[in-house]
């Protein structure tokens, strides 16, 4: 693993542990194609009924579809329901 990244993320990676082994790091969760939970956000930068994208650590979390709102936010949680048409991670966009 080249390139940027903590010395806790490289570890993580070589000796093969989940993801959310990694404090902070956004975890998505698809239920269905209806509702998508977004854990450990930075704040919400775009929302409208089409697109809703996310703020995370390295980037945003773009989430596309049809009749899409915020069903619940908190400082860690994002819960966003709709017609969900697709889910795309944008790395250092929006920082």
């Amino acid at each position: 693993m080249k390139g940027k990244g903590s010395i806790l993320e490289k570890v993580t990676y070589a000796v093969d542990l989940p993801g959310e082994a990694l404090p902070g790091q956004p975890l998505i969760e698809i239920i269905g194609q209806h509702r998508v939970l977004i854990e450990n956000h930075k704040g919400v930068m775009q929302y409208g009924e089409t697109e809703i994208r996310a703020r995370v650590s390295y980037g945003c979390i773009r989430v596309c579809g049809t009749e899409l709102r915020l069903v619940q936010m908190s400082k860690q949680q994002l819960v966003i329901s709709g017609c969900i048409d697709g889910i795309t991670l944008c790395k250092g966009a929006g920082r």
